[in-house]
């Protein structure tokens, strides 16, 4: 015979167990409806993507210090600035793959932003620090003289610390990067005739201790003969 006690025991055993039964399956229901509504306000539409585009980059050879035009096919926003990011995007990346004629690391992710500003604007004095955020958004008085401004553009190019700490030194590496970006952002971008550098958001002595970043430099220095053209 069972004791009166193992049965109230059971009782309340079997009596929380159908307790946490169903209040399992509610809070399954409730997953399961949330899941739904998660479901239904999902977009329908993947975001759109800029088209491929061909862009030509002006690569750097260390064996002979070149620049040779290739073409890339590549996607490539409408916006100026961001079309100047991506096509150094890339250069940069064909720079940090194996086997590059010239070796550089850091990639895409080397340069965070492109600034494109009237050309007459700094013809003598580099962009001052305190017109550039730390995160490196255009200071709103240039971007209004940039969207009505017809003419030669200069590009000010934001690369980051580590990208010019890791950089190979030596002058004629140094420049050869520096003459490859301004060949691009050129090649891609015709309007642009100067570029200058910025290193996190500010005006860097070097580039690896020898190629001057203090200066622009001029576009139409990185063209490379006729006979380099693609």
């Amino acid at each position: 015979m069972i004791p009166r006690y193992q049965k109230i025991l059971f009782g309340v055993l079997l009596a929380a167990s159908v307790a946490m039964g169903a209040a399992l399956w509610h809070l399954r229901e409730r997953a399961h409806q949330r899941l739904l509504a998660g479901q239904d306000s999902a977009p329908t539409s993947a975001p759109a993507i800029a088209p491929s585009e061909q862009a030509t980059l002006m690569m750097a050879n260390d064996t002979d210090g070149s620049l040779l035009a290739q073409l890339q096919s590549l996607p490539l926003p409408a916006d100026p600035g961001a079309r100047a990011r991506a096509v150094l995007g890339k250069l940069l990346d064909l720079y940090a793959a194996p086997g590059s004629a010239h070796p550089v690391p850091g990639g895409a992710g080397s340069v965070t932003q492109v600034f494109l500003l009237p050309a007459t604007i700094y013809e003598t004095e580099p962009p001052a620090k305190s017109k550039f955020s730390e995160t490196g958004t255009q200071f709103p008085a240039a971007q209004s003289r940039d969207a009505q401004s017809t003419g030669p553009r200069l590009a000010v190019v934001n690369l980051t610390g580590s990208f010019a700490n890791s950089h190979p030194s030596g002058i004629e590496t140094e420049m050869l990067t520096i003459l490859s970006i301004c060949g691009t952002l050129h090649a891609n971008l015709p309007r642009v005739t100067q570029v200058r550098f910025l290193v996190d958001g500010q005006q860097r002595a070097t580039l690896a201790g020898h190629a001057d970043l203090t200066r622009a430099y001029l576009a139409a220095d990185a063209v490379p003969p006729e006979g380099n053209q693609p």
